[in-house]
C-alpha cells in the first residue's frame, strides 16, 4: 500500500481519481481549500488559498507520502476578466504547482504527477496526431502557463532527484460533466438542431475512468516514469460521430443540420465566434503510447461504456 496526496481533490477529476486510489488500497490525503466531502476513507486536509505556500517548507499535517498527484490549478476561463490572465495563470499553474512540488519533497515523496492539459501543446494539431515529444506551441494564456510549468517541474526533478510524471488529457467527460460538453448533451436531450452534420474533424476524448485510472497507473506503478504522457480513450470519433453517439446513450438521436463547414467558419467571422468554430471544426488529436509501452496500462472503458456512464448520471440527475 502507498500513501498518497491530492490537491484538487474535490474537483471533478479529483474525487474519481480518490475514488480508484482508495478502492486499490491506498492511503489518500486529499488537500483542499474548503471543506467538502470527498471519497470516504480518505484523509481531508484543508489548506490555504495561497497557491500551496503555506505548505511548500514543510507541513505535519501532509505526513509521509510517496507520490504527490497535483491537479490543482486556475483553469481555462473563456472570457477573462483579470487586467492581465497571464499573470494569474502563472501565480496559481507554474508558482503554485512549484510550491506544490516541494511540499512533495519536504514530505518524502519520490514522485510527482501533474496534470498538464492539450492546451499546452497549442490549439489545433500538426496535421496529424499529436506525440508525446512533440514540441508544443501554446497560444494563450492557460496553456502558456500550462506548458511552463511543465518546464519548471521537469528541472524541479533534474534537481531534486524526483520522478516527475506529466499528464496532458484532451476533453473529459463522465458523470458530473460541465461547460461545454454539458451544454451538448442538453441540446441533443432537447432535441434541438446542431449544425454540425458535416463536421468530420476528429477529436481525442477521454472518459473520466479512463482518466482516472491512467492517473493511478502513473502515481502507484513500482516501475519508473518521466516525462510527459497522453492519456485518451484510443478512439477518436468526428464531432458530429461524438453527437450521435451521445444521442445513442441518451436515447434521444441527435439531429444534426449538414451544413458546409466553409459556412460555419463565414458564420464565425460574421459574429465574431472565429475561436469557437475553429475549435469546433478542426481536429484535435493526440497520440497515447507512452502508457501502454512503458506500463502496459489500456483504457479500462471504452467511448460507448464511458457514453453511456455518462448519460446514466445525466438523465438521473434531469429527471428529478
Amino acid at each position: 500500500m502507498m500513501q498518497l496526496a491530492v490537491s484538487g481533490a474535490n474537483g471533478f477529476v479529483g474525487r474519481a481519481l480518490c475514488r480508484i486510489l482508495h478502492d486499490a488500497g491506498h492511503g489518500v490525503t486529499a488537500l483542499v481549500r474548503r471543506p467538502s466531502s470527498v471519497e470516504q476513507g480518505t484523509l481531508e486536509l484543508v489548506i490555504p488559498d495561497d497557491h500551496f505556500a503555506s505548505i511548500a517548507h514543510g507541513n505535519p499535517a501532509v505526513g509521509h507520502i510517496d507520490t504527490f498527484v497535483h491537479l490543482a490549478a486556475r483553469v481555462h476561463v473563456m472570457q477573462d476578466c483579470a487586467a492581465d490572465p497571464l499573470v494569474e495563470y502563472r501565480a496559481v499553474n507554474v508558482t503554485g504547482t512549484l510550491n506544490a512540488a516541494s511540499a512533495a519533497l519536504k514530505a518524502g515523496a519520490r514522485r510527482f504527477v501533474f496534470v498538464s492539459s492539450v492546451k499546452a501543446l497549442g490549439e489545433g494539431e500538426p496535421g496529424r496526431p499529436w506525440r508525446e515529444d512533440d514540441r508544443p506551441s501554446p497560444t494563450d494564456p492557460y496553456g502558456i502557463s500550462k506548458f511552463e510549468a511543465e518546464q519548471a517541474l521537469l528541472a524541479f526533478g533534474e534537481e531534486y532527484r524526483m520522478e516527475i510524471a506529466i499528464v496532458r488529457p484532451p476533453l473529459v467527460y463522465g458523470p458530473g460533466v460541465r461547460a461545454n460538453f454539458l451544454g451538448l448533451m442538453r441540446a441533443i436531450a432537447r432535441g434541438i438542431p446542431l449544425p454540425i452534420g458535416k463536421v468530420d474533424a476528429r477529436r481525442s476524448m477521454v472518459f473520466l475512468g479512463n482518466l482516472a485510472d491512467g492517473l493511478r497507473a502513473l502515481a502507484t506503478d513500482s516501475r519508473p516514469v518521466h516525462g510527459v504522457y497522453h492519456v485518451t480513450d484510443g478512439d477518436d470519433l468526428t464531432v458530429a460521430g461524438m453527437a450521435r453517439a451521445i444521442g445513442d446513450a441518451l436515447g434521444r438521436p441527435a439531429r444534426l443540420i449538414p451544413i458546409p463547414v466553409g459556412l460555419l467558419r463565414g458564420f464565425g467571422h460574421m459574429t465574431g465566434k472565429v475561436a469557437q468554430v475553429e475549435r469546433l471544426t478542426c481536429p484535435l488529436r493526440m497520440s497515447a503510447v507512452r502508457l501502454h509501452e512503458e506500463l502496459g496500462w489500456t483504457p479500462p472503458w471504452t467511448v460507448a461504456q464511458g457514453l453511456a456512464e455518462t448519460a446514466r448520471a445525466f438523465n438521473a440527475e434531469h429527471t428529478q
